[in-house]
């Protein structure tokens, strides 16, 4: 970790494995941001690691992970939560001494498991989560400005030096990005609901009205307006980094899906009963809610939510290389 006075760098030599939305952003926010010296990118795919040499996304772009991290200071794993461990255990004979590991998964229980057993001594690991992301992927969908006023969750383990931690959140808030710390455990149960359960509920409305599709002569698709349609945005989000979401989660996913179907059936009942009056006080709620997340600058009222490009398609790169977004 760099500490030489007046250098304003937190780190000198920052590797980026894994060049998917985030890994891309990361590597775009560390240029920007000056927080680094050298920006080294690294990713499995042949085809990734020609597109980022074409965007300039780093200084070097190594052809095998063990190049791409040997010397560095910090390395961000941006890759699936489900190879997590394999990546973590291929590099871990060549981090330096002094290295500073983290990752951007939206697990983080599963990832302390996978990832702590590989670590060699002198290593520190200081998981991270980025709570921003879009639904689309590929490094074409990387842009700096995606970590702006949105939160970091860091998770240190036992073992992580405060000064590790304190490099990691200065990184971050370089980036733009508000940063909190929390358990492993509890960071879980809290993106169990706020973001893994609506991913979930998403990908089943939108598999439903596929099924009704020939029922409805295609009318699902024609007449999708607002609600449907802001459903298949969160459906159109990696398939690959999801399924991972849901299989190292399962258990806080099963219990916020557990509470949902319970409010789910109390809902139902209202409608089947016409209860007016409960249903307006449960929207009234719901309103003050949305109201609530716009007032704090973690969404904005503007048409179409204020997406960048929001006639972007929904596949902005044919290429691999993903990362966890949200």
């Amino acid at each position: 970790m760099a500490d030489a006075p007046g250098s304003g760098r937190v780190f000198e030599r920052l590797c980026v494995v894994g060049l998917g939305l985030i890994g891309a952003s990361v590597a775009l926010a560390a240029r920007r941001g000056g927080g680094v010296g050298t920006i080294v990118a690294y990713d499995a795919s042949a085809a990734v690691r020609a597109r980022v040499v074409e965007l300039g996304l780093a200084d070097i772009v190594a052809d095998t992970a063990a190049e791409a991290v040997a010397g560095c200071d910090h390395v961000v794993l941006c890759v699936p939560v489900g190879a997590i461990g394999a990546v973590a255990a291929e590099i871990a004979p060549h981090l330096a001494p002094g290295a500073v590991l983290s990752d951007v998964g939206s697990v983080k229980g599963a990832v302390v498991e996978a990832v702590t057993p590989h670590l060699p001594a002198g290593v520190a690991f200081v998981p991270a989560h980025p709570v921003a992301g879009t639904e689309f992927s590929g490094p074409d969908a990387g842009f700096a400005a995606l970590f702006e006023n949105r939160w970091c969750i860091l998770t240190p383990c036992e073992a992580s030096p405060e000064a590790a931690v304190a490099g990691v959140r200065a990184l971050w808030e370089g980036f733009g990005a508000r940063v909190d710390t929390m358990s492993p455990a509890h960071h879980d149960l809290v993106l169990a609901i706020t973001s893994h359960v609506p991913h979930l509920i998403a990908y089943n409305i939108v598999g439903t009205a596929a099924h009704l599709e020939t029922v409805t002569n295609s009318e699902v698709i024609k007449f999708s307006a607002g609600g449907f349609r802001d459903f298949t945005r969160i459906a159109a989000s990696d398939p690959t980094m999801w399924r991972d979401v849901f299989l190292n989660n399962r258990e806080a996913v099963l219990e916020m899906l557990g509470r949902f179907l319970e409010d789910l059936s109390a809902l139902q009942r209202m409608v089947r009963f016409g209860d007016g009056d409960g249903l307006f006080e449960l929207f009234t709620k719901t309103r003050a809610i949305r109201t609530s997340i716009v007032a704090v600058g973690q969404e904005t009222a503007a048409a179409d939510f204020g997406r960048r490009d929001a006639g972007q398609p929904v596949e902005a790169s044919s290429s691999g290389g993903t990362g966890p977004r949200s």
